[in-house]
Parts: C-alpha cells; structure tokens; sequence
C-alpha cells in the first residue's frame, strides 16, 4: 500500500516506478490518494484524515486480498511513508514500512525532529534515501532510527529529495526488501 509526498498525487513517478518493480515481483500494490488531493485540493490534509485513509486503505486492501493485515506492508514517500509510520506507532496492523525519502526534519531545521512515535515502530522498516536529502543526512537517519525497536533496513542512492534520477533503482531495492522479508503473519 503506496502512499504519495505532501504536494502529489497517486500517480507520483516514483510511486508508479516501485508499483512496476512490486508487481512484476508477483506482489499487490494499491496507490492511495489522499482525500484532499482527491477533491482537487492544493493544501496537504491534515495528519489525522491521512492517517485514517492509510488505516482505511490498509484493511480494504486486506480484506480484498483475503489476507490478514500483518500480511501488507504499508509506505510511501515523504509526507505518506510519515503519515503510515504514524499509523503504524497508532496501532495499524502492518507487516512491514517502506519509507522513501523519510522527512525526519523540515530543511534547515534539524532541531524539529518527526521521531516521536519511532520508538513504537515494531516491524521491518527499509529507509530509502539520497545522499544529499536536505530532510535527512544519512547520519541524521541512521542516528534515529536507532529508536526503532522494529529491524531497520538504510539504503542510500544519489539523489536529494526527490530522487527523481534514481526512482527505478529506489523501486528495485523496494522490491528486493520486500521479497527478502518474510509476511507470513
């Protein structure tokens, strides 16, 4: 289950790249938009609306799939792998996090960490992100995401934010991670 940054939509280029790789791996992949996005809105919904469509998206997917909910794993870039981490921290049964691109800090700002609810993160989680992420040095991430009590994963491609030059191999390594990580539950 796919989730968009803050100022994209479903059809975000790396997000349409990792459902490619995903499913040519034989995995179900659903790209979620989030409600304002949805509606034509500019302005990014508000944590608790998005953290209630990931919820919604990961038991629909489920349910569709036959398959329980520590079965799917849930992520996205930026804004909506934060938003499914936060859901996860909430309480949302997911077998495993894919975060591209992981804002641990607005740019500049390294004071204002988004890692609070880290420390409830008890799944597999793969951190993809480039080298020059003016959101997250590779020390920055590394350093906390030691807070995860879930096995983490880092890897780091060139690139900044966007990666908009690395999105097939972001997309390769999303599914070799998943293929290598056991679902089962």
């Amino acid at each position: 289950m796919l989730t968009p940054g803050a100022s994209a939509g479903r059809e975000q280029s790396g997000l349409v790249a990792i459902d490619a790789a995903v499913t040519a791996a034989g995995v179900a992949v659903e790209r979620v938009e989030f409600p304002g996005r949805a509606a034509g809105k500019r302005r990014t919904d508000p944590p608790a609306v998005c953290i209630e469509t990931v919820r919604a998206a990961t038991e629909a997917l489920a349910e569709t799939l036959s398959v329980p909910a520590g079965r799917i794993a849930v992520g996205g870039r930026s804004f909506g792998g934060r938003m499914c981490s936060l859901a996860v921290a909430e309480g949302l049964t997911a077998g495993a996090l894919v975060l591209v691109s992981y804002p641990l800090h607005p740019p500049g700002r390294p004071e204002r960490l988004r890692t609070e609810h880290f420390p409830e993160l008890r799944v597999p989680c793969l951190f993809v992100s480039g080298r020059r992420d003016a959101f997250a040095t590779p020390a920055e991430l590394e350093r906390e995401t030691a807070a995860v009590p879930g096995p983490v994963t880092h890897t780091f491609v060139d690139g900044d934010h966007s990666l908009r030059r690395s999105e097939g191999e972001v997309a390769e390594i999303v599914a070799a991670w998943l293929a290598a990580i056991s679902l089962r539950r």
